[in-house]
């Protein structure tokens, strides 16, 4: 029987936070300690959140690799995102580790996200090490924050050698470690010799030939696709002749033309794959996320990379409006659908299936976020399309009709708590759990539908005046709970095209809230402004007022009108309703009706 050894010179691990809870700047700390820096260079913050959006919203989305070297061992560490919408980059992470740091705030202690991503970890048999940071916060309560993690924990079923965790105290971003709270300051050598000391170097089978699992892709333009993964076995070096067992179980014939490995942030070239190591091969054209790159000789695939269903589904199309191809460079359904199938190759948890109409894509994934932060990247790209409301994947059990629901954990001043409950109830959200400590801030957790959330959490902010925290992650599917308003609010809708006009608006200020300035262009069916009545209201925003040779007593040619904010996508998005799109070009965010011409609308209504 074949020995089972293990690569000490190498440790692959993961870091597991919340959003916001010090990740990055970790792992910042670690690159100044390890010296790939010199003393006078001048050094980014956050030098792992590579991706513009990343750095503007202070979140991970995309898991990514970097190494550093400790007393001659190569530590590999993935940046795990934080927010449960990402989750299948953190099932790709995670399969390519044999231990996580768990990073929790001093004083916000665990939350949801850091459940999610930390069952995932308990699921792939990993070893914790537990760091609680910021403990130089005021609001610091590392003690009871520690009760709190040993709390979830058990609550997660953790086996009794992840329940023995080591505990260090940080203040990640001025690269201080503790032992404990007693010590004097310590440096990052202590969280890396316990990483050396707590986390087992990768495990390999003895004299077994090469076995990598593909866990994310690349791109070069000198190079082409690029495959990286760990090595389970073996190792590989350029020009060998390979396999690529794919999920329907063929075996593609590659060549390698160039292995690389991870040294810092950057990628160097290796002349041969050690054991247990996180490397990246190029020459494959059509490999997926999941699959085993093997010897010829030798097929024989590892498990593959599952991930969570998707919930919730979007309509993306070409753009229809009057104002289509003015401001895209893509603007073609065919340029849309390429993107968004190089998308799912790149992103496990998302699916894009077809549907009857040509033109038109169904994209699944997680929750309305993820799908936000696809069209977000995409209009910064030049893309201009269409979307439609976010709905969640229902599913059938004999007669009975499931939904998802979500677990939600608000965190808000105590005079906001009647509001946020009476809101959540009303979209079938369910108490479960209410903690108050007396501080002033209350604690409370619900069960709610996953439809109820969507454009939720702008109206909680407004509701808790900016102060109040919500987070939640998918609990599973339940029983459908039963209808409810998704709007108490109509449309009003442009009847004409041409430009605003100041007196026409200042006039329709009354019906509602606007989204649009004078001298904006609008045109036939592009909603202008939310209605304070139930149904829609179309109106002329390009009325003038008529001239006349009387003069005027007052002022009346000083029109103010009440500021207005541009709506952000993922408020777009929220907004609409089931007969309206959301127009996203790389200049404009617009919101429209599906059907433009308001006779067709009236005659569609009749027919119903």
């Amino acid at each position: 029987m074949k020995k089972v050894l293990r690569n000490d010179k190498i440790r692959n691990i993961a870091i597991i936070a919340h959003v916001d809870h010090g990740k990055t700047s970790l792992v910042d700390s670690l690159f100044k300690y390890s010296g790939f820096f010199r003393e006078d260079q001048q050094v980014d913050d956050r030098i792992m959140d590579s991706m513009e959006l990343e750095r503007e919203r202070g979140i991970t989305i995309a898991a990514k690799n970097c190494s550093v070297y400790y007393k001659g061992v190569k530590i590999n560490i993935i940046d795990t995102p934080g927010h449960a919408d990402f989750g299948g980059e953190v099932e790709r992470a995670l399969s390519m580790v044999d231990g996580a740091i768990l990073l929790v705030d001093a004083s916000e202690g665990p939350l949801p996200q850091t459940r999610f991503v930390l069952s995932k970890a308990f699921h792939a048999g990993l070893k914790i090490i537990v760091a609680i940071n910021k403990i130089d916060r005021k609001d610091a309560r590392p003690a009871e924050v520690l009760d709190e993690i040993y709390e979830l924990f058990f609550d997660l079923d953790a086996n009794d050698e992840q329940i023995e965790f080591p505990v260090l105290y940080t203040i990640g971003r001025e690269g201080v470690v503790k032992r404990s709270l007693e010590d004097e300051n310590g440096d990052m050598s202590i969280l890396l010799d316990a990483i050396l000391e707590e986390f087992p170097g990768p495990s390999y089978i003895e004299n077994e030939p090469f076995q990598m699992l593909v866990s994310d892709l690349g791109y070069s333009d000198y190079l082409g696709r690029l495959a990286i993964g760990k090595v389970f076995n073996g190792s590989v070096k350029q020009n060998d002749t390979l396999v690529c067992i794919n999920g329907n179980g063929e075996n593609i014939p590659l060549k390698v033309s160039k292995i690389q490995s991870y040294v810092g942030l950057n990628l160097k070239e290796a002349e041969v794959s050690e054991e247990g190591d996180i490397i990246v091969i190029s020459g494959i054209d059509n490999v997926m996320i999941g699959d085993t790159i093997c010897k010829k000789d030798f097929p024989k695939p590892l498990k593959r990379i599952t991930v969570d269903e998707p919930t919730v589904s979007m309509k993306f199309m070409a753009n229809t409006s009057p104002f289509a191809g003015r401001e895209g460079r893509f603007v073609q359904s065919s340029k849309i659908k390429e993107r968004l199938y190089k998308e799912a190759m790149r992103n496990v948890s998302i699916k894009v299936e077809e549907t009857e109409d040509a033109d038109d894509l169904i994209v699944k994934g997680r929750g309305e976020f993820q799908l936000a932060i696809i069209l977000e990247t995409m209009r910064r790209e030049g893309y201009e399309l269409c979307v439609g409301r976010p709905e969640v994947i229902m599913k059938k059990k004999g007669d009975q009709l499931l939904e998802p629901i979500e677990h939600l954990y608000v965190d808000c001043d105590e005079p906001f708590l009647g509001i946020v409950t009476e809101k959540i109830s009303l979209r079938k959200g369910k108490m479960i759990n209410l903690i108050n400590k007396g501080s002033g801030r209350i604690r409370a957790e619900f069960t709610i539908p996953s439809r109820g959330l969507i454009g939720y959490r702008d109206e909680f902010l407004s509701d808790t005046k900016g102060t109040g925290l919500i987070s939640s992650y998918l609990k599973g599917y339940e029983e459908y709970r039963g209808d409810f308003p998704v709007r108490y609010s109509g449309s009003l809708v442009s009847d004409r095209q041409g430009k605003a006009v100041a007196y026409a608006l200042f006039h329709l200020e009354p019906r509602g809230r606007l989204f649009v300035v004078p001298g904006d262009d609008v045109y036939e069916g592009m909603i202008i402004g939310e209605y304070n009545k139930m149904g829609d209201l179309d109106v002329n925003p390009c009325k003038e007022k008529k001239l006349t040779n009387m003069r005027a007593a007052g002022k009346d040619e000083n029109i103010i009108l009440r500021p207005v904010l541009p709506l952000t996508l993922e408020q777009a998005i929220n907004f609409i309703a089931e007969d309206e799109l959301a127009e996203i070009t790389p200049k404009n965010i617009r919101l429209r009706k599906e059907i433009l011409s308001a006779q067709d609308r009236h005659n569609r209504k009749k027919e119903k």
